[in-house]
């Protein structure tokens, strides 16, 4: 291509190489004359000069490529891809619960005629927690037993009397029925009298007193206190239903407790055979420690369940994958040309889990690969590279 200036603007050039400070000057006087004429001529020949200039740059930065091709190569990094064990976990949010938390309720209607303990006080395992009035109960039952004295003697004069052929046998069965009719009329009113008294199902602590002294209750209705033990404590989830065939019970669990700073190892004891049809999700347990007596129902834990572990997986950085206009995912890789150059290699892939930074890859990778790290997404397939951390 030929070069030329125009007439302007070599005026323009060659007046401001001799006094650059009159180049402004110049092009004010033009604008000064107020010719409009003039003024589109002096544009149009300047833009014409930016053109050819333009394409003077181009055909100059195409002379340094072939000259220095080096020069465009772009710069990498590059990472050796190896096999590792990859443990995938899924992480939920339970709930810190007792086995042995229990209201206690009346099995009698009366009057609460005593409360024996106070909130916060430990108790034993049957020791009496309060008692409803009996209604009468216990001096029914010493009629009743002086009644069952007597019938007995009846009935055991009767029976030798029978068994020696001497009265009716009406007799001995009439003797005998009483007798037997008092005895479970004793065990009833026995079995009253012990649902009057409520005591401790398990040993504990009283947790709250509900009912005062002297309310009228009634079973079914009235609530009496709450014993709580901390001894047998566990973590209670929501799994949801895709991983029923990955998580079972002795699967391992990481427990954090949050709001106390505190985290521990533990395994699935329990999984339930049911599937919430509302969120379609299943329950497990974890059973917990508390040897401190720190853990309290109600505290919000998270865990993390290892549900699939590959002990010869490979992994990658999930930034270093692209995704063509197919949907397929690619990354690229390190190869030789015929020159012996190194070249990028575009390769797709199939991922599979995903933890945290890293994916694992499936298929499209093998074990050793040199993989393109720094400067992947500046890449094209077969375009010739400069390895900076060889």
């Amino acid at each position: 291509m030929k070069i030329y200036f125009p007439f302007l603007a070599l005026t323009i050039l060659s007046f401001w190489s001799c006094n650059p400070t009159q180049e402004k000057p110049l092009i004010e006087a033009i604008i000064a004359s107020k010719d409009i004429t003039q003024i589109r001529k002096a544009k149009q020949e300047l833009q014409t000069e930016k053109s050819e200039l333009d394409a003077q740059i181009t055909l100059l930065s195409k002379a340094i490529e072939n000259l220095a091709p080096n020069q465009k190569i772009p710069l990498v990094t590059i990472t050796k891809v190896n096999q590792q064990e990859f443990k995938h976990y899924i992480e939920l949010q339970g709930t810190v619960e007792t086995k042995d938390n229990r209201v206690l309720t009346p099995e009698f209607a009366g009057n609460l005629s005593k409360i024996y303990v106070q909130e916060g006080q430990k108790v034993s395992k049957g020791q009496l927690i309060a008692e409803i009035n009996d209604g009468g109960l216990k001096d029914q039952l010493s009629g009743l037993e002086v009644q069952k004295a007597l019938a007995k003697t009846t009935f055991e004069r009767q029976e030798r009397l029978w068994n020696q052929q001497i009265g009716s046998e009406i007799q001995y069965l009439q003797a005998k029925t009483n007798y037997e009719s008092i005895q479970n009329s004793i065990a009833q009113l026995e079995a009253n009298l012990k649902k009057t008294k409520i005591t401790a199902p398990f040993s504990g602590i009283i947790d709250d007193i509900i009912t005062e002294e002297g309310t009228i209750v009634s079973p079914g209705m009235s609530q009496i206190a709450r014993i709580v033990s901390l001894k047998n404590m566990y973590v209670r989830a929501n799994v949801p239903e895709k991983y029923l065939e990955t998580i079972k019970k002795n699967t391992k669990v990481n427990v954090s407790l949050p709001v106390l700073s505190k985290s521990t190892e533990s395994t699935i004891q329990k999984t339930s055979n049911y599937i919430q049809p509302s969120s379609r999700t299943f329950e497990i347990e974890i059973p917990l420690k508390n040897t401190d007596r720190i853990l309290k129902p109600n505290l919000t834990a998270r865990l993390k369940i290892n549900d699939y572990t590959n002990k010869k997986a490979l992994l990658i950085e999930q930034q270093l994958i692209s995704e063509n206009a197919n949907g397929e995912q690619y990354i690229y890789l390190v190869t030789k040309n015929k020159k012996g150059q190194d070249i990028a290699k575009k390769q797709i892939i199939t991922t599979g889990k995903t933890q945290g930074d890293f994916v694992e890859i499936l298929t499209g990778l093998k074990a050793n690969a040199i993989l393109i790290s720094e400067g992947a997404r500046s890449i094209k397939e077969g375009q010739q590279i400069k390895i900076i951390n060889p």
